[in-house]
């Protein structure tokens, strides 16, 4: 399942916020400390996730502490499911 989110996330993240659709995130690669994405992408981004994996995300996950990599984040979604 995390592998799953990995790639669906950066597609779109690649496509949609970047508008770049053939570069390719790595899970590791930094999404906000290295200003890939910033504050408005990342409410969009949030809202991809909600709703593609039917999970609920607070607020307060909204950071770099659970969204700055691929990685990170399809973590955060797994444990939700």
């Amino acid at each position: 399942m995390k592998d799953e989110i990995i790639q669906k996330t950066g597609v779109y993240i690649a496509a949609t916020i970047l508008k770049q659709p053939k570069r390719i995130i790595k899970p590791d690669q930094p999404l906000i400390s290295s200003g890939l994405i910033d504050s408005f992408s990342l409410v969009d981004l949030a809202l991809f996730v909600e709703d593609t994996f039917s999970v609920h995300l607070d607020d307060s996950e909204l950071n770099k502490d659970f969204f700055d990599t691929l990685d990170q984040l399809a973590d955060l979604v797994a444990s939700r499911a």
